[in-house]
Parts: structure tokens; sequence; C-alpha cells
């Protein structure tokens, strides 16, 4: 299995590309594992991982300023190869950014990334471990979760707007967050899979033999 992990200068690569190889170890899965910006390798990709820290605009403008990496990365994606976007690599999956500006995103789930208004005394960022909130058996990536399973978020802007049938599990910061989108072979989190230890690490494990 040929992994990427999508290089546009934003993200914690290291960290991702090391829990997703130890994802792949853990269930058995002979694959390499490959942060790149090289369109040619995208292209020969089995599995496809996009992820995202900052503000959503500087991340659209990155991933578009390298040459070939967005379109190559869109046409495997629409042929069915599974993709997985974390922190602003999911956010950049809906409509668009009000991040700063109005920033047009990808539109593969409906919705829009709006700034979060927690009530008092709960504050921007939402930073540190909230528990997951979703059905049981809804969804093959929750599959080994448990409710209230916790994992770790950093944002100040979240999805609205969406398709219920496409928010597959919130969390709670004063009012329900969207955590987790999932539609087609498109599916992501809001929240840093690679550093929300066993809980993150069995969400890539399911991602990796996740068959949409």
């Amino acid at each position: 299995m040929k992994i990427v992990v999508i290089d546009y200068g934003s993200g914690n690569l290291a960290s991702a590309s090391r829990a997703v190889a130890l994802a792949a170890d853990l269930e058995g899965i002979v694959g390499e594992v490959t942060v790149t910006a090289d369109p040619r390798i995208v292209a020969e990709a089995d599995r496809i991982i996009l992820p995202g820290q900052g503000a959503f605009a500087d991340c659209a403008l990155g991933l578009a300023r390298r040459p070939g990496l967005r379109e190559t990365m869109f046409a495997r994606v629409d042929g069915g190869v599974p993709f997985f976007g974390i922190c602003v690599g999911m956010q950049l999956m809906a409509e668009r950014g009000l991040e700063h500006q109005v920033t047009k995103g990808f539109g593969w789930v409906k919705g829009e990334i709006t700034e979060m208004a927690p009530p008092s005394p709960l504050r921007l960022p939402q930073m540190g471990w909230n528990g997951l909130e979703f059905e049981p058996g809804s969804h093959p990536l929750l599959d080994g979760l448990e409710p209230d399973d916790h994992v770790y978020f950093v944002h100040s802007y979240a999805l609205t707007g969406g398709d219920p049938a496409e928010c597959i599990a919130t969390t709670d910061y004063g009012g329900k967050v969207v955590a987790m989108v999932a539609k087609d072979n498109r599916a992501g989190t809001q929240f840093h899979v690679e550093k929300s230890q066993a809980v993150g690490i069995r969400i890539l494990r399911n991602f990796l033999r996740w068959k949409p």
C-alpha cells in the first residue's frame, strides 16, 4: 500500500507520518508512508492524508501554490482513493472558510468553517482533550471506539451548517462541535489523530482498512 502524507507547508508532517506508519504496522499492512509535494507520487497513492494547522486561507493557498498538487490529489480522490484530512485538512473539505476572509474550500462536505463562540468561561482556542459523541457502529472509521473516548483538539474555527449525515462524531465545547466528517471515500477529523494516542491510532488503523 502506498500511503501519501501531503506536504504543502502546513501540518505536523513528521508526527502524522509516524502515526500512520505505526497504524500500518499494527494492522499488519505492508506499506510505504511518503511525505511529499510531488504530484507524480500522489498520482500513485492508495491512501491520501492531508494534515493542516494554522489559518484556513493560508493552508488553501499553500496547497494551490504547489504546481499540480491540488489537481492530482483531486483526481485521485475523485477516482475513489480514500482521503483523510486532519484539523485544517478536514476544514478544507468544506464549501468555504471564513477565517479572516472568505476562502473557497474543496466542497466535499456541506457547510462552512466559522469562528466558534463558546460561552464564558470557555475560551478560544479549544485546546486539550475532549470526549467524542457518536452512535456506535455508525461508521467503519469509528470501529473499536466508545462514546466519550478522548482526543486532542487545538482550534478556534469549526464546521457549521453541515449535513448531519456527513457529521459522524461531535464533541462538546459549550455546545456541539463537529469533530469528524465522512462522505463517500472522503473523511476527516477536527482533532489531531496524531496527538490522540491510542484512540487516534485506532482511527488511522480503521482508515487504512477502510473500503468505502
